[in-house]
């Protein structure tokens, strides 16, 4: 099992899943970083404060996703000046989602929380997080009831994107939420288990399924610098989403099948009587040229939605690396678990 101690692990067998009975600390704290130099300091205080308060064991996991800021050498003074600091980097940005999943590969909490480092999701909620989570939730994510320093745009495709994918998928995807949550150590060990290159990691955890519910706050703007997300990631990220959960697209393309046959079996009854009966039939005529684009057009869609699905299957197919670490210090926290 990746990411824990070497010695003194103990696994249960249960349904063909390994669960990990030996976590070293109460809570993981995953933060994936992206060019996010100047809200480290802050977030690390703050978590800080919050987590010591509850009275719990933590760590304070940073995964830096390729940022070409200063984020990596202030992640590594945090870590040279705060024990409960570890950190992952990449080789490269490989997105968001897998950033978050190297993070559950090497967190070793009984249970961890997902949070990005802008502040918008404030650490304070943790606090309410856990305290649903001991109630008897092993998942429990944080709802959105309004979202500041966002354009209207942004909030709205939001809005039309969770609700269009909870009507076309089979799994319950919350509304409003992002992957700021809790989650139990037995879902994490669910979530390694999944080799998606695509990660769409909110609705793998709805799909491991447990207990689910849910915290209310509001989300703040971000403290500072601008965000990596634009919309043509945003769209990308839709996409994984939607044929990660979904076949709805592909029966989307048989059904315009059939409608444009019916459509093409019309103008053909068309054009007999119009060559038969009618005296206004030109050869040539626009019409033919109107149904041919629209055809191909349609033909052009539905294979570009296969190429979607197929290229998903290949990318797993090959059974490459969801991403590659250039620099830890796991190791040495390790060395010092050992030497305690």
């Amino acid at each position: 099992m990746q990411g824990f101690p070497a010695q003194g692990n103990v696994f249960i067998e249960q349904n063909n899943y390994l669960w990990d009975m030996s976590a070293t600390v109460d809570l993981s704290i995953i933060v994936p970083v992206h060019n996010e130099q100047d809200n480290l300091a802050p977030l690390v205080d703050r978590l800080h404060a919050v987590v010591s308060a509850m009275g719990l064991s933590y760590e304070i996991l940073f995964v830096n996703d390729g940022s070409q800021d200063d984020s990596l050498n202030r992640i590594r003074g945090l870590a040279n000046t705060h024990e409960t600091v570890r950190y992952l980097d990449l080789s490269r940005n490989f997105g968001h989602q897998i950033a978050v999943s190297a993070g559950l590969d090497h967190c070793r909490g009984g249970a961890a929380v997902i949070i990005d480092a802008d502040l918008q999701d404030p650490p304070e909620v943790i606090s309410e997080l856990w305290a649903k989570y001991r109630s008897g939730y092993p998942v429990v994510y944080a709802k959105r009831k309004t979202r500041k320093g966002e354009g209207v745009m942004k909030k709205w495709t939001a809005k039309l994107f969770y609700r269009l994918l909870r009507r076309i998928t089979h799994i319950d995807i919350p509304l409003d939420t992002g992957d700021f949550r809790i989650i139990d150590r037995k879902v994490i060990d669910v979530l390694k288990r999944m080799p998606e290159q695509n990660k769409f990691l909110r609705g793998q955890i709805s799909w491991v399924g447990f207990k689910q519910t849910f915290v209310e706050y509001d989300r703040a703007e971000r403290h500072s610098g601008r965000t990596s997300y634009t919309y043509r990631k945003m769209v990308r990220f839709a996409i994984d989403g939607i044929t990660a959960f979904s076949e709805a697209p592909l029966r989307l393309i048989a059904y315009l099948g059939f409608i444009v046959s019916g459509i093409a079996f019309l103008l053909i009854i068309y054009s007999l009587v119009s060559y038969f009966f009618l005296d206004n039939y030109v050869r040539g005529w626009a019409s033919q040229m109107i149904s041919m684009l629209f055809i191909g057009g349609i033909q052009l869609i539905g294979i570009g939605i296969i190429g979607e699905y197929v290229a998903r299957i290949g990318a797993n197919a090959r059974q490459r690396p969801l991403y590659v670490v250039a620099e830890d210090n796991l190791e040495l926290e390790k060395e010092t678990d050992h030497g305690a």
